[in-house]
């Protein structure tokens, strides 16, 4: 999608994105975005159209890439297993890098509003969840993963331990003498990413 989008709209959709996860979306005005944006409210109305046609475009801009990453990874020559690793680095490396859409979504949907029933994002996580079955499968014809798998509960698994992490980052910086943003940040990249490749793979593998 971003190759569908000018430097004024990139612009547009990070100040959005900033000001959303400050402010949620309701606390958020098209006017608080143009003026922190030095545009008149006019322009982001004509290339955007509304707040929640901007917030569409804002999580299709942040999560459409993934789907691009997860359709190489599937041709690469690779074990099954490799494949599910790597899927999964890929996964926790986008959500650290766009904490602050992530957040958006997460309030949104909690509020239990329909501002985010966005049929095109549904699609992206469809999209997503197919590239995962696909390599769920070539591990199971190869014998290497079980056939009992629940595919569609592997992301949450996933997304669910990186966000339980990210949501009390005080209590696990002081338990794990996480004292600086790097530090905490090259955790996830590597301690925690290696603990959630480690769940999957024992739900994945079968037992000796």
């Amino acid at each position: 999608m971003e190759n569908d989008l000018n430097d004024k709209q990139i612009q547009i959709l990070k100040i959005a994105e900033t000001l959303f996860a400050e402010k949620g979306f309701d606390g958020t005005s098209i006017r608080d975005i143009s003026k922190e944006a030095k545009i008149n409210v006019a322009m982001v109305s004509y290339y955007f159209g509304s707040k929640e046609k901007l917030l569409e475009a804002l999580v299709l801009f942040k999560t459409s890439g993934l789907k691009e990453q997860l359709v190489n990874l599937i041709e690469e020559n690779l074990e099954p297993i490799e494949k599910i690793n790597k899927l999964i680095e890929l996964y926790i490396n986008r959500l650290n890098c766009n904490r602050g859409i992530y957040r958006i979504l997460h309030f949104e949907l909690a509020s239990k509003k329909k501002v985010l029933e966005l049929e095109s994002f549904t699609d992206i996580k469809k999209s997503n969840l197919k590239s995962l079955e696909l390599i769920i499968q070539e591990g199971q014809a190869k014998g290497v993963f079980r056939k009992d798998v629940i595919i569609p509960l592997l992301t949450p698994t996933i997304l669910g331990t990186y966000f339980h992490f990210q949501m009390n980052k005080p209590f696990f910086e002081e338990i794990l003498d996480l004292k600086t943003e790097e530090a905490y940040n090259n955790y996830i990249k590597t301690d925690l990413t290696k603990h959630i490749q480690q769940t999957i793979k024992a739900l994945l593998i079968y037992e000796n």
